[in-house]
């Protein structure tokens, strides 16, 4: 039971009373030598949660609630949505298989600090991977099974890894696509050679073996049991690449103690789950949504965890919903439009078990909330994180005895204890600007950056004063805490001095009901300086596509002339990453 019956409380006492907040959070997982200081300042301006406290990661995941009694209980439910299959995977069974395939690294010459480079689709066996490299010390590396080999080669050069261990085959829809040809090409190019490299072997198009260098996965897991390894606090867990905030492809270092503490927090603060609840994301294990809540949340609080292997459909995620009794969604905005396109030949969700849908990742427009209101009947919330953070910078508190605001539920709500925002506005008098966080973050947030074996903070990541976390995210913080988010500070226009964020305007063009997806960039303009045009997809069911005229019209009533969007683009398709979020910086070239 947390111990706070409103916000204001919680907040102000992580604000006011940091190391009694966060030590009393630290009793939430299992340590070996439990943490007497919270946070220290290192050398570089940063800071270590935890320091000196012993723990393991895997252990507070798997070993100590089967020692808890919760053997029995469903950990993973896996359903791939290209091969139909389905793994259901207790606690007991998940502690064998981890335990085992830790003994297989073993066996490899893999120890503690040594990189392990996970290239695998959503599976059972890409967590059993990641947990068994936490169980001996190693630190995963995952990345996104689809990579072509050149950029396999630059992971592998960054990390170093010791063993690179791939599935036979990925999937593209209902197509596999071998994974063997982009493995060698990846190290035909690489600089790096790992000691080993493990495969997965899949049904659908299962991999020739080479000798002395490939090695079983499920032979491996038949390899003698290896006990947990005790870490420092601040030991990294994992290494996870993103573009992020600050533009390429940087290698985020997660440590072990504040990220297990910070995880098993949120759970039940912002997400209301408890032992026992199951959590579902339709994230890849592959991006960090999927490495926090696919894996490493529901598992450190005794969730179970269901886990999808491609893109769900409306009525799969449903199923899965109703089949497996799950309290919590968590999805992406290009899910639910995807949702809700298909839901045109569905009626609504009855789902009496689910509780409350969460979404992240991109911008969420209101029109596409309430739609998914009233479709699942269920609360539905926006919450704001980067791949740095880890978890959520602001969120919605489901855990908390008091109700939520009404007028909160379209934005993306109030600061998480220990993140600490401010606004830095580029013009005087401005109430908008560059989101900021005070330092230090609170535990789960990034350690550093991978770079040649050390973990570094780039100078990118802090303010000219060095006190200060740079988002890179511009909006506006209210008296009650609220943040409304504008968009990235790249996305931000400036039309004859005045901004304007390509959020705001796309937010009016999606209420079009015509409109499926729509994008907003900066042009240059000599007169003005810059100018919005306006992407647009429109709903493949739309009774009646838009037209320019109607796009602008809509835009002027509500934002004004000034704007001057004079220029609307239909397109079939806007350009994205892997994960889902819209490339702006493509549309500016095309």
């Amino acid at each position: 039971m947390l111990p706070w019956m409103t916000y204001e409380a919680m907040y102000d006492e992580a604000l006011t009373q940091p190391e009694q907040f966060w030590l009393k959070a630290a009793q939430r997982v299992t340590w070996k030598q439990a943490p007497v200081t919270a946070c220290r300042t290192r050398s570089d301006g940063w800071h270590d949660w935890f320091p000196e406290a012993i723990l393991n990661t895997c252990h507070n995941a798997v070993d100590r609630h089967v020692e808890n009694g919760r053997g029995e209980q469903a950990a993973l439910i896996w359903h791939s949505c290209a091969t139909r299959e389905r793994q259901v995977v207790t606690y007991r069974e998940l502690q064998g298989r981890v335990a085992g395939f830790a003994g297989g690294l073993r066996s490899l010459g893999v120890e503690k600090g040594d990189r392990i480079l996970i290239a695998m689709p959503t599976m059972i066996e890409t967590a059993i991977a990641m947990l068994a490299c936490a169980r001996i010390g190693a630190v995963h590396v995952v990345v996104f099974a689809g990579y072509a080999g050149p950029e396999l080669a630059r992971r592998i050069d960054d990390v170093a890894p010791k063993v690179i261990i791939i599935a036979s085959c990925s999937f593209q829809g209902q197509t596999a696509i071998p994974s063997g040809s982009a493995l060698n090409e990846a190290l035909a190019k690489a600089t790096h050679r790992p000691q080993a490299c493990v495969i997965v072997q899949r049904e659908a198009c299962p991999a020739s073996l080479l000798p002395v260098r490939d090695h079983d996965f499920r032979m491996l897991e038949q390899s003698a049991p290896a006990e947990p390894v005790m870490l420092r606090s601040e030991d990294p867990l994992y290494i996870l690449h993103t573009s992020g905030t600050t533009g390429n492809a940087k290698g985020i270092v997660r440590d072990n103690g504040g990220h297990a503490v910070a995880l098993a927090l949120s759970m039940d603060l912002i997400y209301g789950c408890k032992p026992g609840d199951t959590f579902f994301t339709t994230s890849d294990l592959g991006w960090v949504v999927g490495h926090s809540y696919g894996v490493y949340a529901p598992l450190i609080s005794g969730c179970t965890s269901v886990i999808v292997e491609g893109g769900a459909t409306a009525s799969a995620i449903r199923k899965l919903c109703h089949e497996h009794e799950v309290k919590c969604l968590f999805t992406t905005p290009t899910q639910m439009r995807l949702m809700r396109q298909e839901s045109r030949h569905l009626s609504g969700a009855i789902l009496p078990a689910l509780a409350r849908i969460f979404v992240a990742g991109e911008y969420a427009d209101p029109t596409l909330l309430d739609w998914a209101r009233s479709y699942f009947r269920k609360p539905v919330v926006n919450h704001w994180w980067q791949t740095e953070t880890g978890w959520s910078i602001t969120a919605h508190f489901f855990g908390l005895p008091e109700r939520e605001p009404v007028s909160l539920m379209n934005d993306i709500g109030r600061p998480a204890p220990g993140f600490r925002p401010a606004t830095v506005p580029s013009m005087p008098g401005e109430q908008c600007g560059e989101i900021v966080l005070s330092l230090p973050l609170p535990p789960g947030c990034l350690a550093g950056v991978w770079k040649d074996t050390e973990i570094r903070v780039p100078a990118a990541y802090f303010d000219e004063t060095r006190r200060y976390y740079r988002t890179f995210d511009e909006g506006m913080i209210e008296p009650n805490r609220a943040v409304h988010m504008l968009g990235r500070s790249d996305d931000v226009i400036k039309v004859a001095g005045r901004r304007i964020s390509g959020v705001q305007i796309e937010k009016i063009i999606a209420i079009h009901p015509a409109v499926h997806a729509c994008a907003v960039v900066a042009m240059p303009d000599e007169l003005r300086g810059q100018r919005p045009v306006a992407y647009v997809v429109v709903e493949s069911q739309a009774v009646c596509e838009p037209s320019s005229e109607e796009i602008v019209a809509l835009v002027n009533e509500v934002l004004g002339r000034w704007v001057g969007l004079k220029e609307v683009r239909f397109v079939r398709h806007l350009p994205t990453t892997v994960s889902g979020k819209i490339t702006r910086k493509r549309l500016l070239v095309s």
